[in-house]
């Protein structure tokens, strides 16, 4: 493919340098391609273009670059390419701020779609879907054209010795592959097949069993007048199947065969089956729901232009990671006209379900289960629980497998959205993304999930005052909040910004209507009284809290019990740390990162290095694990803040050992 000129956004000036993944990494400043420097800052730079405008944790950069036995000076190796990196692109905008910032959650490149082949190329495949959503399929088909101009051919083939850049690299031809079937579906339907044929030919044979690939190939021949040509195809492709994978090809491949047998060319394109849409399943939507407008824009975009499959919501628990899932999916009933559903993937009690549960649950939702929750007795596995939680389940694993590929058949051939709210860890949920197919997963969590991917990630910092502010005020009504606002924004601060908590706080100053605002920020000032007086009806921040807390390993609960000892405002930096922990700088960044992945410790944008980073504990789990600290629970024994290595009493040596 020969690349057209990139089209910027509002940027197009001289001097600005342009990217792209869509074949081989280049970069061009003003039409000259740049030296990229040796392979691994390569890998470095293509490893975060491949995610912009997200945080691409540390521990992914150095796995892409050294996938087997890092050596002891990757960390500094890697702070060299960042700055090399830093060094290429340039400052951001006007303003002259770092394009490349190290926050919570790792590195964050700030890149405008003008500058980076794959969000132009995102842009236009959104635009083109929603043309032929409107009924516009010849604008559609010019807009997917333009987009499919960007592809240059397999995505990163440079790099793909890098396992972890192979994976981002795959992820991108799927969306290129998925463009080229929609850009090849509007070209038949317009009676234009035969500018499909040849490119259709060519991607069959490098992915033989992608289905929509090949039916789109049938047709194309077939309306070109190639009859015989395009039952071969098929023949080509149903021998194929059985061979490789003892399967037939799907029903609806096996009736556009059919179809074509006994027609002229008018059988051009097979009418896609539409079955009544699944029932929506979604939790009412909080009328106190506020704020994260940029977050929800960005999940809204996401999933509603069809480039993502996967996307997590990270945050500590109480964050209002399902309130922006459930707005959301709310929001969402076009771009998933075949059904919504909430799943939460913990009980009551704040123990994670099985997957097994969750898999019947989402079979029953989806009109699957009944006919895959028994098979034949001669059927052998393991065997689950028959109930659980009123939901039937799979007796046996040989019924929980077969279920399973019958959820993924059925993700594959239809659009809807799933949110699995409240995932423990990424084995709880890993069966049950979809592998193909336009469905959509939303997934919430309290850590970081690092272990999935490739997802689109959004971590949900604690809200501005103003939004938190605003949250109190629909809760206890605007008149109050303006009686004494210094007060107000003390409490919303003393909450942390936790939405949950600031919830809370309105609801019990709207039952206690006598209570001054002023008197009740005194209460929550005060660290031993603070989490008593964030309880309204059966609704506990501390029960939520404590909930987090079970889910840390014991080596990380005794850590964040001795960070949150060092400061009031629950802030620390690495010295600190490495000083509290009794251990070396190594174990020391170890256990903060360990504690960052799983929600319980922050790090504000804007540094570079883990020497500059001001970490923190949010206040309400810093008092909480001061908390469980002072009640002397096991792993918690106190030593004070300057312990050694050799006096850290409870502390698992396995997790923090000198040097």
């Amino acid at each position: 493919m020969t690349r057209p000129p990139v089209r910027t956004g509002a940027a197009g000036a001289a001097g600005a340098v342009h990217f792209s993944l869509l074949g081989p990494l280049t970069a061009r400043r003003d039409g000259r391609e740049l030296p990229l420097g040796p392979r691994k800052q390569r890998l470095v730079l293509a490893t975060l273009l491949a995610r912009p405008n997200t945080p691409v944790p540390v521990d992914v950069l150095t796995d892409a670059v050294w996938p087997d036995d890092p050596p002891r000076t990757a960390r500094k190796n890697l702070q060299v390419y960042i700055s090399a990196a830093r060094a290429l692109l340039g400052p951001a905008g006007d303003g002259g701020a770092d394009r490349l910032v190290h926050g919570c959650g790792g590195y964050h490149l700030r890149i405008a779609e003008g500058e980076l082949d794959t969000l132009r190329f995102g842009s236009l495949a959104r635009a083109g879907r929603a043309a032929a959503g409107r009924g516009d399929v010849a604008g559609a088909a010019r807009l997917l054209r333009e987009a499919l101009d960007l592809w240059e051919g397999p995505p990163l083939h440079d790099l793909r010795d890098s396992a972890g850049v192979a994976e981002e690299a795959d992820r991108l031809e799927a969306r290129c592959l998925t463009v080229y079937e929609d850009w090849a579906e509007a070209e038949i339907e317009l009676g234009r097949a035969a500018v499909a044929v040849d490119g259709l030919r060519d991607l069959v044979e490098r992915h033989p069993l992608r289905e929509r690939l090949r039916a789109a190939w049938m047709n194309s021949l077939h309306q070109s007048g190639r009859q015989a040509e395009a039952l071969a195809v098929y023949d080509d492709y149903r021998q194929l199947m059985a061979r490789e994978l003892g399967l037939e090809p799907s029903p609806a491949m096996a009736a556009l065969y059919r179809s074509m047998l006994g027609r002229g060319r008018e059988a051009r394109r097979p009418a896609v089956s539409r079955r009544t849409p699944a029932p929506v399943a979604l939790p009412a939507g909080t009328g106190a729901f506020t704020g994260r407008r940029e977050e929800l824009r960005g999940l809204l975009d996401v999933l509603g232009g069809g480039e993502e499959r996967v996307v997590v919501v990270s945050g500590p628990g109480g964050a209002g990671k399902s309130a922006l899932a459930v707005r959301a999916a709310h929001l969402l009933a076009d771009p998933f006209p075949d059904g919504r559903v909430h799943v939460r993937v913990r009980r009551e009690d704040g123990t994670a379900r099985g997957r097994a549960e969750v898999l019947a649950e989402l079979g029953r939702w989806c009109g699957i289960a009944e006919a895959h929750t028994e098979i034949p007795a001669t059927a052998v596995g393991v065997e689950v629980p028959a109930t659980a939680a009123g939901v039937e389940v799979p007796a046996t694993a040989g019924a929980l497998a077969v279920l399973a590929e019958a959820w993924q058949e059925w993700q594959a051939r239809h659009r809807a959205l799933v949110v699995l709210d409240d995932v423990p860890d990424e084995a709880s949920v890993r069966g049950l993304l979809p592998r193909s197919g336009k469905c959509a997963v939303l997934v919430t969590a309290r850590g970081q999930l690092p272990g999935l991917a490739p997802v689109h990630r959004i971590a949900l910092p604690a809200p501005a005052d103003g939004e938190a502010l605003e949250l109190l005020g629909k809760l206890i009504g605007a008149g109050r909040l303006r009686t004494d606002p210094a007060a107000a924004l003390r409490i919303v601060r003393a909450c942390g910004g936790l939405p949950l908590a600031v919830e809370v706080s309105g609801m019990r100053l709207a039952v206690l209507r006598h209570l001054p605002l002023a008197e009740y920020a005194d209460r929550l000032d005060d660290p031993s009284a603070a989490l008593d007086e964030l309880v309204a009806g059966d609704v506990s921040v501390r029960h939520r809290i404590a909930s987090g807390w079970r889910d840390l390993a014991e080596p990380d609960r005794w850590v964040l019990g001795r960070l949150a000892g060092l400061a009031d405002d629950g802030c620390f930096t690495l010295d600190r740390a490495t000083v509290a922990l009794g251990c070396g700088e190594r174990a020391a960044i170890r256990a903060v990162e360990s504690l960052i992945d799983a929600g319980a410790v922050t790090s504000p944008a804007g540094e570079v290095t883990a020497h500059a980073a001001l970490y923190e504990v949010p206040r309400l789990l810093c008092l909480f694990a001061r908390e469980q600290a002072t009640a002397g629970e096991p792993g918690m024994a106190a030593t004070g803040a300057q312990g050694t290595a050799g006096d850290r009493g409870g502390a698992p040596a396995v997790a923090l050992s000198p040097g």
